[in-house]
């Protein structure tokens, strides 16, 4: 078999055309997403509400909605009970984080257990990449359509917001409605990821490509293409070895992201751990104070 046919073979199959493209699109959404997750410190908070929003999308499923309603009301139910928790107790912020999100994501897992259902509902939780109708690749398209768009038209204020809220509230923005605009299209994002990796691998995909981009510039412009070129090298590569490895496609996608964050990590022009080495050793190569990113905004 030579190159050409290793690359095309999995084009001949249905059902791999929509995981490619089903994949593509979720990892580039979860990558531009992912950069203001990581500004703003709010992985963690990623992590709690990809979980959360479990129980929405049985619920959903179990009467007949689409998932990204059920999704989006967990998940802005997950971060009303964080701030709710934080506001009213002397629990700190990644406490209440860690409660709300692990008590909804089991109160999925149960529901998961009891709704009765003609499809392993089990596919939510570790993804069913391969499983990918018609029906939910449209789904995907649209969301992920309606996600890009509002944050591509409000990529300006969301970025000013990440870096310096104080000031985007001196010039007449309000961050409560831009943390909720970002909290929005993030239980969106979860649904569209729910269906290439699955609950458990949809916080990798909502972090690594934002911090390995992170690491490659600290310009909000770069690194808005940086992330969606880490993510979607990773995924396609990911894909492929699936295919002809026959390992878990969701699995396969994160762990070669991992694998683009390790290596940048190592080798990153000055951010690099071996650059970092070399320049203790070599005092020539230590960056001047002219020479440092600057710190962009935009």
């Amino acid at each position: 078999m030579n190159l050409l046919e290793l690359i095309t073979q999995p084009f001949e199959y249905g059902f791999m055309v929509r995981a490619i493209v089903a994949t593509l699109l979720a990892a580039v959404l979860c990558a531009v997403l992912s950069c203001w997750l990581v500004l703003t410190g709010w992985s963690l908070l990623g992590d709690a509400v990809s979980h959360a929003v479990l129980p929405g999308v049985v619920l959903a499923y179990a009467l007949g909605w689409p998932f990204a309603v059920g999704a989006s009301i967990f998940g802005v139910l997950a971060v009303a009970m964080i701030g709710g928790v934080r506001a009213t107790s002397r629990v700190k912020e990644d406490a209440a984080i860690g409660i709300v999100f692990t008590t909804l994501f089991a109160l999925g897992l149960v529901l998961v257990s009891v709704t009765p259902s003609q499809v392993d509902l089990n596919h939510i939780i570790f993804g069913n990449l391969l499983g990918v109708s018609p029906e939910d690749l449209v789904q995907v398209v649209g969301l992920v359509a309606v996600c890009l768009a509002v944050l591509l038209f409000k990529r300006k204020d969301l970025t000013l917001f990440a870096f310096d809220p104080g000031h985007a509230r001196t010039i007449g923005l309000s961050p409560r409605l831009l943390g909720s605009i970002l909290l929005g299209v993030l239980a969106l994002t979860c649904v569209v990821a729910l269906q290439a990796v699955g609950v458990v691998l949809v916080v990798a995909m909502l972090v690594i490509p934002g911090a390995t981009a992170r690491l490659l510039s600290q310009s909000m412009s770069r690194m808005l293409w940086i992330a969606p070129s880490v993510s979607v090298i990773g995924s396609l590569v990911g894909l492929y070895l699936s295919y002809y490895l026959d390992i878990s496609s969701g699995g396969s996608v994160v762990l070669c992201q991992g694998s683009i964050f390790a290596l940048v990590y190592l080798v990153a022009p000055r951010e690099g751990l071996v650059w970092r080495m070399i320049a203790r050793r070599d005092p020539r190569q230590q960056p001047l104070e002219a020479d440092a990113p600057e710190k962009t905004a935009v």
